[in-house]
């Protein structure tokens, strides 16, 4: 497939000497405009790369914050077309920075994949993780957006063995997704001492880079995982610091772009200084 904007990034960033920051946050969270308004303000406060959170009623593998975050989108009338527009305003300012959708095969698979990879493509995802779908389901939508042009990047964990690894990676694109624990998003981070091992063992399988989340909250983390992995990822925190500025009634107390951004910006510094501490 032809070159995404998540492999220029990744490249330029290694050529810098420095892993990404990627950053999730839940697209219509908790409305569309201030949802759209964070989604704009992430490039500016240090995200290389934007996870955009795709929401669904069932999932499987988000914490009680994402679960949240996805609930309040759909009460406020986000939808996967909504979604999808939301990219396209995104890039109507921004050309550059690469958007990755995450979610779940369900709302695709009712808005139909082929018409699905024909929006996506036109609204500039370069993207997708859908962690419901394995490598035996490839010819499902794997395959087809590779051949739209839009990188599929799946997820290895800890418990995915040498074994399994090859199978994972087969039609892997962008980079790897590593979950750095067992459970779901936003538990409590692991032995990071154990994420170089993890790293170094999926790259023994792959020239791919390879992004570590899943539980990363604070700048240190971020640095620490930072000196081992190509990217770190952020979801839950900044999820949460969405909805540390809603009221139980839904209004806002402060502006949800600017806590984001306040947080990310944290990360960003983190983040950039990983190899400098690792080079020390």
């Amino acid at each position: 497939m032809t070159e995404t904007r998540i492999d220029r990034r990744l490249a330029k960033l290694k050529a810098e000497g420095r892993p990404a920051l990627v950053t999730y946050f839940m697209g219509g969270d908790p409305d569309y405009e201030t949802s759209l308004s964070i989604m704009k303000a992430l490039p500016g406060a240090g995200s290389d790369i934007i996870e955009l959170g795709m929401p669904f009623s069932d999932p499987m593998a988000d914490g009680p914050a994402i679960q949240a975050a996805g609930l309040r989108a759909l009460k406020g009338g986000q939808t996967l077309k909504k979604t999808l527009q939301m990219a396209t305003s995104f890039r109507e300012d921004d050309d550059e920075t690469p958007i990755v959708m995450m979610g779940y095969y369900n709302p695709i698979y009712i808005y139909g994949v082929e018409r699905f990879l024909t929006d996506a493509k036109a609204a500039g995802i370069d993207g997708l993780i859908i962690v419901d779908l394995p490598p035996e389901m490839d010819a499902e939508l794997c395959i087809p957006a590779l051949k739209a042009g839009i990188n599929f990047i799946r997820l290895a964990t800890p418990t995915t063995d040498d074994k399994r690894l090859p199978k994972v990676l087969e039609n892997t694109s962008g980079f790897v997704y590593y979950v750095s624990m067992t459970g779901i998003t936003g538990s409590a981070l692991p032995d990071t001492s154990r994420i170089g091992t993890a790293v170094a063992r999926i790259k023994h399988h792959t020239e791919l880079p390879v992004c570590v989340g899943f539980g990363v909250k604070t700048a240190e983390q971020a640095r620490v995982i930072g000196q081992a992995a190509d990217g770190v990822v952020v979801g839950t925190a900044i999820v949460n610091a969405v909805a540390n500025v809603i009221g139980p009634d839904g209004a806002k107390t402060a502006d949800p772009a600017e806590a984001v951004t306040t947080l990310v910006s944290g990360l960003a510094k983190g983040v950039r200084a990983a190899r400098l501490a690792a080079a020390e």
